[in-house]
């Protein structure tokens, strides 16, 4: 059987059925929690029925269900972080010695076994804290970072033209955004009729099929001789060398360069994350108290952003340098928040996400950036680096602004969101230096910069 080189269908199947699962694990984690708190059912019928109440017991009780889902989140992000961040640089550094596709597979089998603990813990009604220890033993396999991390390494494999490369890997994250839109929106009209167990089953089933076909179907990029595979002690030393030469074996400009573009990446990640983490919460809250189906349509309105930074980066690639284009989606973001944090009504709630529509041009951009600047047998120890950091930043922006929303949502809910905005001053101030340093106004530069370090980094001894 012939086997093909398309990552895209991993990436479509993996984002549909984690996007059905992300908005169903905060609503499910709610809806437990206020039955514990309050001691009554969680109102469905329609979206006012939980906020016409104005009596302060009621309110008392639904800021100390929000408080308690937001603490919730931040254990999970704690306790899988450690884990879910060693697994990540091991797995995605390691794929340049036994090939892409263990990268790939590991966070699809966490996946599986991170859902099937949710379809357990729903359909058996056990302890909601028992999630918390299902993250953990998912994050040991690695989690969406370490996809993400083998599948742009996977297309810098197959990629030699630079456009190419930016390109491909900005259809990934349009991929994503287009994929999580549709099982956003279908996730509550799934979860209106069948309740929990089926989505869960489903999404269960979506991430085995994707497993299936990455071990059967999907052809390995990377070429590995069998004879130069090592030991596990002497791989874990080519992968500590292959980090170390990627920033002190090289030249000292390059490595400036690349320590710049990862924390401008990384605090970016961290902004843009945690400003977001709480959404589902401050859409559940009061004054707008969403139902489950308005709860999918503004996810899926979020997730349009992909679509629209996609083109948007397609149209300024042939007339702007790559920094420019950065700077545009980093001010995306910023009103984008910013005008959350005062939405009240339905209406503007979904309105606030057109300045939001070209927030994800600046991950494509940098990672393309960073890869030009390396060679072919570096590209996995890089995205080892990138996947490390966006798995950090995400997790501890995650668990940080969760933390701060617990603490904020009785004076001011907005609050997580203008934090948000006012920390992207860092990543842009990081990346005027970057401009500084590196100008962005000729792509020859780059590739001229590219070329020089390649060869600095393969006459680079390998312990």
């Amino acid at each position: 059987m012939k086997r093909l080189l398309f990552v895209e269908p991993v990436i479509a199947i993996y984002s549909f059925a984690s996007f059905m699962l992300y908005p169903l694990v905060q609503q499910y984690v709610y809806r437990r929690l206020w039955l514990e708190i309050t001691n009554s059912s969680y109102p469905e019928s329609d979206n006012t029925s939980r906020c016409s109440s104005n009596s302060s017991n009621r309110t008392g009780q639904q800021e100390e269900v929000q408080k308690a889902a937001s603490l919730f989140s931040t254990y999970s992000e704690l306790f899988s972080l450690i884990p879910s961040l060693v697994m990540t640089l091991l797995l995605v550094a390691y794929s340049d010695q036994r090939g892409r596709k263990i990268t790939i597979s590991m966070p699809l089998i966490g996946s599986l076994i991170y859902t099937c603990s949710f379809l357990a813990v729903s359909f058996f009604e056990l302890n909601v804290y028992l999630l918390i220890a299902a993250n953990f033993a998912s994050a040991l396999f690695g989690g969406i970072g370490t996809m993400l991390g083998g599948c742009f390494t996977y297309v810098a494999d197959l990629c030699d033209n630079d456009q190419q490369k930016t390109l491909r890997m900005a259809v990934i994250d349009m991929v994503i955004g287009f994929m999580a839109g549709v099982a956003s929106i279908s996730t509550g009209y799934y979860l209106r009729t069948a309740g929990f167990n089926w989505p869960f089953f489903t999404s269960a089933m979506l991430q085995l099929l994707n497993l299936l076909y990455v071990i059967f179907i999907l052809e390995e990029s990377k070429v590995v001789d069998k004879s130069q595979i090592v030991a596990c002690c002497q791989a874990l030393r080519r992968l500590a060398s292959g980090i170390y030469n990627l920033f002190a074996g090289g030249h000292n400009k390059r490595s400036w360069i690349l320590v710049l573009m990862i924390l401008t990446l990384s605090t970016f990640s961290f902004s843009n994350t945690g400003g977001l983490s709480s959404i589902t919460l401050y859409e559940l809250n009061k004054p707008l108290c969403w139902s489950e189906i308005l709860v999918g349509y503004g996810s899926a309105a979020s997730t349009t952003v992909f679509i629209t930074s996609f083109i948007g980066l397609y149209m300024f690639t042939r007339c702007l340098p790559n920094i420019a284009i950065i700077y545009i989606g980093m001010l995306s973001v910023v009103i984008g928040m910013t005008a959350t944090a005062f939405a009240k009504t339905t209406l503007v709630m979904f309105l606030v996400r057109i300045p939001s529509m070209f927030a994800i041009m600046p991950f494509p951009i940098l990672r393309s950036m960073m890869s030009k600047l390396v060679s072919k047998s570096e590209q996995g120890a890089l995205f080892a680096c990138v996947a490390f950091m966006e798995n950090l930043t995400s997790n501890v922006a995650s668990a940080v602004f969760s933390s701060i929303y617990a603490e904020t949502v009785a004076w001011c809910p907005g609050f997580v969101f203008l934090l948000g905005a006012l920390l992207c001053i860092i990543p842009m101030s990081l990346l005027g230096i970057l401009w500084c340093i590196h100008p962005a106004d000729s792509n020859d530069t780059e590739g001229l910069l590219s070329e020089n370090e390649t060869e600095a980094s393969e006459d680079a001894p390998v312990a």
